[in-house]
């Protein structure tokens, strides 16, 4: 999968607003280029008030989130809220060594993996499938959430 397919597949499931970040949107230049997607289907919530519910990151947060090497060329990490059970699931917190820069499998993410998020970097024919499930699971977690807030 691509960055543009993984686009084109969360907003297909609807409901979704896109924001790449950029200098124009006052965004700090480490995540320019970073793709944040948030469920918010009336386009009224407040962006201050956005959660992501999954991102595209394209480089490394220097000092901050490293662990994946995402300035390698050509390489991303796709990020997912999925709820406690399936981040156990795929990345069950037994004290094992985790590559975090190991490509086209499911790991914790890096940093957030105790909020119950998963990463793939360059999700490719091992986790295509996978990828498609986790982000429809986020996506509907963010629309329940959204809901629940009226």
């Amino acid at each position: 999968m691509t960055p543009e397919e993984i686009v084109e597949f969360v907003t297909g499931l609807g409901g979704t607003i896109v924001v790449v970040a950029s200098e124009e949107n006052g965004d700090p230049e480490m995540a320019w280029g970073d793709t944040f997607f948030f469920y918010d289907p009336d386009g009224i919530t407040v962006p201050e008030r956005r959660l992501p519910f999954a991102t595209i990151v394209t480089g490394n947060y220097p000092g901050f989130d490293e662990a994946s090497d995402l300035d390698r060329d050509g390489v991303f990490r796709v990020n997912m809220w999925v709820g406690r059970e399936t981040c156990d699931q795929y990345a069950p917190r037994n004290g094992t060594d985790i590559d975090y820069a190991v490509l086209d499998q499911v790991i914790p993410h890096p940093i957030y993996a105790k909020q119950s998020w998963l990463s793939v970097l360059n999700p490719g024919e091992a986790t295509d499938g996978i990828v498609k499930e986790l982000l429809t699971e986020t996506h509907d977690r963010a629309r329940a959430r959204y809901e629940k807030r009226g």
